[in-house]
């Protein structure tokens, strides 16, 4: 009886070294699958919708990806239909019609100063660099007489609460 008890390990021994090495060819792959790119949305807090020439409103936006990869870019660009202004970075570069700008973070802040007395409409894309799909948002401003401030000079941005345009000498 010993000797069927060994002959009974042996195999044993025998098929679970072949088993073994089945799985260890057939169970791993050398490639990782990571995702990279994650759809995201952008929250855009509330703007003032009123503009008059020379004046400057802050827009305040915040990038939310459904996940996160630490090797994600976005870049910025926009293109004016109405109106005349600039657009710029707050801390950054004026933008410039239809040309990417890369952004530094997932908040930002951009100031638009309307440079005639017409309303104002322009869009703005938002991309990563895997490709998902842009996020896009139409901005307008309808065109604010110089008497609506009582004669008093345009507006700047508040440096008590940068959201609000305040006339300079309040």
């Amino acid at each position: 009886m010993k000797k069927t008890n060994k002959k009974s390990f042996g195999v044993i021994a025998i098929l679970s070294l072949v088993i073994a090495a089945v799985c260890s060819l057939t169970s791993c792959s050398d490639d990782l699958d990571v995702q990279q790119s994650y759809p995201f949305t952008v929250e855009v807090m509330p703007y003032a919708d009123k503009i008059a020439k020379g004046q400057t409103v802050e827009l305040r936006f915040e990038i939310k990806p459904e996940g996160n990869y630490a090797n994600t870019l976005y870049t910025i660009r926009y293109f004016q239909y109405d109106g005349e202004g600039s657009l710029r970075l707050v801390d950054g570069p004026v933008l410039v019609n239809n040309d990417r700008v890369l952004l530094e973070s997932k908040t930002f802040r951009l100031n638009y100063t309307a440079q005639s007395s017409e309303a104002v409409k322009f869009g703005i894309w938002l991309e990563d660099n895997f490709g998902s799909t842009p996020w896009q948002q139409t901005f307008e401003f309808n065109s604010k007489d110089s008497d609506d401030d009582g004669g008093k000079t345009p507006g700047i941005i508040s440096p008590v609460n940068p959201g609000t345009i305040t006339p300079i000498g309040l």
